[in-house]
């Protein structure tokens, strides 16, 4: 993880935002973490492997929204 200070962020945004996509940016205002930019594809990623002890073992070639709406659809009845 990185951190770095806003003005910095905002002076070379495009390098942190390509960053970003291989590892969490903390962006800092007054040594205070006022954001994180992040990768949304990893993000979900993390999130789905999170639950995975919820979810059957047939879900491992799966992606995460549709393991989760198959997971949310057998538990609810439909």
């Amino acid at each position: 993880m990185c951190r770095v200070t806003s003005t910095e962020l905002k002076n070379n945004l495009s390098y942190y935002l390509e960053l970003s996509n291989k590892e969490d940016v903390c962006v800092t205002k007054n040594g205070k973490i006022i954001s994180v930019l992040t990768n949304p594809r990893d993000r979900n990623y993390i999130e789905f492997k999170k639950l995975k002890g919820c979810f059957s073992e047939y879900y491992d070639g799966k992606d995460y929204k549709e393991a989760l709406s198959e997971e949310i659809a057998k538990k609810c009845g439909y």
